[in-house]
């Protein structure tokens, strides 16, 4: 097995996106991560097969986070499927769940519990909103935690606008990252101390820190950050366009003084390096609407290939197209910097998103697809030293469910 967490042991019990983006990472990176589901219908992401109303062939949501693991069903209801989730997180390095904390409690999975069982388990918990306060167990998604409580939508929103729709699994992916970071921190110390712990995060901590830049200016300064308008943008060379097409790009030139210069050459007007209304700051800012007025008159004459061929002359004009998805696939540099991988599908392949983080000295290796569901529960059983008798009456009695 390949990877930097190559050896280690990965107990999951997650729910619909954060929970499995977290095991993914780590699976992704090495981990044997075991995936624990309920037994009727598993884990609820798989009816993500039905909800965009056809008869789809498979499950590209539940695929991309739940590769590279294995799957146990269990009925946790009851005290035998308990048991055996105990067992499997005893021999564990890694437990990681986003299921709500006072519903870990009532199973006995609580991290108290679970840590006062096994000393070295490092207990990686995401949540909505947080471990303390009077809405510590509120229910969220993303949309919720991340997306609207946070100030993202807000933020995105203009005067008299609508809020933004989030893209699905945005906050809940950030999250997986950020516990799988965590956890990672966790095993180092670990390595030092040999003592486990608890390592958290939540959808509106994430939110948070995605808005750090504005949440820092209205704690030190008291102001506001308005959302951006495009019209007005104080400095021009940091703004969206659209060329001749209606197809969008974005100048990325943050530092004013040094990236003015160069679009002017650019756009052919070279004089407005020194007109009194454009050669500093304050008068690009005093003049942005005409300014910018000018730039979309002028950059609608040309295709986005054939500015870019221009920008890239000019050594300090940065840009970057606004791609949809589709084009996303096709760019090259989108696969050169290792944005998709292989994962193994039978006899071939299929290719899904990666993971955002690669390792020269121990590179990650894919081993297999999404299982399906419950598909490792015999073998996983029999890894506890469970005989087949023990496995024929736990499932007659239900505590395996029908997989």
């Amino acid at each position: 097995m390949a990877g930097p967490m190559s050896g280690v042991k990965v107990v999951e019990l997650g729910v619909w996106v954060a929970g499995p983006a977290a095991g993914c990472i780590l699976g992704d990176w090495g981990a044997d991560v075991i995936k624990i589901e309920p037994c009727e219908i598993g884990d609820p992401a798989r009816t993500f097969q039905s909800m965009y109303g056809a008869d789809l062939p498979f499950n590209p949501i539940f695929e991309n986070d739940n590769r590279n693991k294995r799957s146990i069903t269990l009925d946790l209801r009851r005290a035998e499927g308990v048991s055996i989730a105990l067992e499997l997180i005893d021999q564990a390095d890694v437990f990681v769940t986003n299921v709500r904390p006072a519903g870990l409690a009532r199973l006995g999975l609580d991290h108290e519990t679970l840590l006062q069982r096994n000393g070295r388990l490092i207990y990686g918990l995401i949540t909505g909103y947080g471990l303390e306060g009077s809405e510590a167990n509120r229910a969220a998604y993303d949309i919720a935690a991340f997306w609207a409580r946070s100030g993202v939508a807000a933020s995105l929103t203009g005067p008299g606008g609508q809020p933004p729709f989030q893209r699905g699994g945005m906050g809940d992916h950030n999250a997986g990252l950020a516990a799988a970071g965590a956890i990672s921190a966790a095993l180092f110390s670990r390595e030092k101390t040999g003592k486990g712990q608890l390592v958290s995060t939540s959808l509106m901590r994430e939110g948070l820190y995605t808005m750090s830049f504005d949440l820092s200016m209205a704690m030190r300064l008291g102001v506001p950050v308005a959302p951006a308008d495009r019209k007005t943008m104080g400095n021009p060379a940091i703004n969206n366009y659209q060329d001749q097409d209606g197809r969008w790009f974005w100048l990325v030139g943050l530092e004013g003084a040094r990236h003015w210069p160069p679009l002017a050459r650019a756009v052919g007007h070279p004089e407005w390096i020194e007109d009194p209304r454009f050669r500093d700051p304050k008068g690009r800012i005093q003049n942005a609407a005409t300014l910018i007025g000018e730039l979309d008159r002028i950059f609608a004459t040309r295709t986005r290939e054939e500015w870019g061929e221009i920008f890239d002359a000019e050594e300090d004009l940065w840009w970057a197209p606004v791609q949809t998805i589709d084009e996303v696939l096709s760019d090259p540099q989108a696969h050169a910097a290792g944005g998709f991988v292989e994962v193994p599908d039978g006899v071939g392949t299929t290719l899904l998103p990666a993971t955002p983080a690669d390792f020269e000295g121990t590179p990650i290796e894919h081993r297999a697809m999404a299982p399906g569901h419950g598909e490792h529960t015999e073998a996983i059983l029999r890894e506890l030293d469970k005989d087949e008798s023990t496995i024929a009456t736990l499932r007659a009695v239900g505590v395996l469910g029908d997989s």
